[in-house]
């Protein structure tokens, strides 16, 4: 499994809408924090092979960031079915494998 960036706001809701539990990564370029939980977000992908994995690059994409309504880098948030389910501010492993295994 694999993270993949998301290029545009259709393909952001297109992805929320599906039927399958997605997890995005709201990062920057600029954000330390961000660079240290790339690397463990992306392993975090091979232990959670029925989720999908993606990272939206908020300068690249600042029209998802405000529709998500991101605040602060990194940010993650799981969806289902459309819907936001689960959210987490700041680049905490533990917390970001305990919101990734509560969409098991």
């Amino acid at each position: 499994m694999s993270v993949t960036a998301v290029n545009s706001l259709a393909q952001f809701h297109e992805l929320i809408n599906g039927d399958k539990p997605v997890v995005f990564d709201f990062w920057a370029t600029w954000c330390g924090p961000c660079k240290v939980i790339s690397p463990i977000f992306e392993k975090l992908s091979e232990q959670f092979p029925h989720i999908d994995f993606y990272k939206v690059d908020v300068d690249q994409q600042p029209e998802i960031s405000q529709e998500a309504g991101v605040r602060a880098m990194p940010t993650f948030y799981l969806f289902r079915n459309g819907q936001k389910v689960k959210e987490l501010v700041g680049a905490n492993p533990q917390s970001l494998q305990q919101l990734l295994a509560s969409a098991a």
